[in-house]
């Protein structure tokens, strides 16, 4: 499977490690104002959650995950940073993870911690 970056491709081999099934960008989601389309990264099957691998998390994409948690609050999007204390931009106070808790979107740096992928009920 080809991946869009070196991070996405070391995410997969740690779910394949861990025996996660996963679809790569097979799922789009659709938001507004002006009709767009997003395809998350990953969706775990098992855990019925969709992932999203950052390194650089634009204020264009901080945006557009406002407006998708917004018009989709069903869906559980969460975030793996390749560095969750990255600034937001050069001199912001705020980091990834900050803006993440600010905004109610579960995060990690680098691979799922072992609490999310704790089997459905």
């Amino acid at each position: 499977m080809r991946f869009k970056s070196g991070f996405e491709s070391s995410f997969a081999t740690f779910l394949e490690n861990n025996k996660v099934d996963y679809e790569y960008e097979k799922h789009s989601i659709t938001f507004v104002p002006k009709i767009r389309r997003y395809t998350p990264d990953f969706y775990l099957l098992d855990h019925d959650m969709f992932i999203e691998t950052k390194g650089l998390f634009t204020s264009a994409d901080r945006a557009k995950h406002l407006l998708i948690k917004d018009q989709h609050p069903e869906m559980d999007i969460r975030f793996i940073f390749q560095r969750a204390n990255q600034r937001l931009y050069k001199g912001s106070k705020t980091t990834y993870s900050q803006w993440c808790d600010k905004h109610g979107f579960k995060h990690s740096e680098s691979e799922i911690p072992r609490s999310w992928l704790k089997t459905r009920t």
